[in-house]
């Protein structure tokens, strides 16, 4: 997480209050979509008069984020209740609306294990997200579904993934009417819209969608082809960017790296696609995430986010 110098950006929460005065209208009107930050992305700290850290308050991060542009926030997995409750007050505080929870559990504990003790607390830590979700106001848990690797088969992982959550994470989803959002990521499972679109549609349900992540597919897949596969299956979305350079992949701004964000907006307009759009991307100060929201807001005018 980056450290912001108070020369650069802030000295204290009165200063932060006052960006409010370079704040950027929202771009919601833009499709409807709306757009979001991580909250990995805004800093914990900044420095005070004599140079030392300060921490900040969930109030003062996130209304840092309303400051420079943002409408709402996803928060990861959190099992202190007494976090939860001030996470839950900040939102009401700054009007920052909490949209969606990132699952915390899913890559130490896949649902794909063969190991029962390890499937439980996978299914552990998805109650506390969707419970998260429920306080905060959220409809939608993250959830990466399964890891295919040398002890699990690609099959085993499809079929052990989706009987655990048909069995015992989608009542508790169903109930509280959270979404669960299935997301393809760097796990060797679901590498194509079409396995995607066939593994949603197998749960035939409401609560079980697509978390459509516009980056995570760029060395082997088009983020406008899984766009328009996945149509309206799609319930959240996250941009990020990537260079693939030879055997690398690099984390880029929105707009520096491969993908095709034209094409990727007019995807969207053609399926009808108009939720929450969140940057997941490296943090920075107060400058750098204003750039990230405006990268977003021309991105939803149908525009390049980023010229050279």
């Amino acid at each position: 997480m980056t450290t912001i110098d108070r020369r650069a950006f802030l000295e204290s929460a009165t200063a932060i209050a006052a960006v409010a005065a370079l704040r950027p209208r929202p771009a919601a009107a833009a499709g409807g979509m709306k757009k979001a930050v991580y909250v990995s992305m805004l800093p914990k700290e900044l420095k005070d008069a004599s140079g030392a850290p300060r921490a900040l308050s969930y109030v003062e991060r996130f209304q840092l984020a309303k400051d420079v542009g943002f409408e709402g926030i996803e928060i990861g997995t959190i099992t202190d209740p007494a976090v939860a409750a001030e996470i839950k007050e900040a939102s009401a505080k700054t009007g920052l609306v909490i949209h969606s929870v990132m699952n915390a559990d899913h890559w130490k504990y896949p649902l794909s294990s063969a190991d029962p003790e390890v499937v439980s607390k996978s299914v552990a830590g998805m109650e506390t997200s969707l419970h998260n979700a429920k306080l905060w106001g959220a409809d939608t848990v993250l959830l990466v579904p399964a890891v295919v690797n040398p002890e699990t088969s690609y099959k085993d992982a499809w079929t052990r993934s989706q009987r655990v959550v048909k069995e015992r994470i989608l009542p508790l989803a169903r109930e509280l009417k959270v979404v669960i959002g299935m997301e393809e990521v760097w796990n060797k499972f679901l590498l194509s819209p079409l396995e995607m679109a066939s593994y949603v549609d197998e749960f035939a349900s409401p609560w079980v969608k697509a978390y459509l992540d516009v980056g995570n597919m760029v060395f082997y897949g088009y983020p406008q082809d899984w766009a328009r596969t996945l149509g309206k299956r799609i319930h959240r979305v996250h941009l990020k960017d990537f260079k693939v350079d030879k055997d690398q992949i690099l984390w880029k701004n929105i707009g520096e790296g491969a993908v095709d964000w034209p094409e990727v907006r007019k995807a969207f307009a053609e399926v009808g696609y108009a939720g929450w759009v969140t940057a997941e991307l490296e943090g920075g100060d107060a400058a750098y995430l204003k750039d990230v929201a405006a990268r977003i807001d021309r991105f939803l005018a149908g525009q390049k986010p980023f010229v050279a």
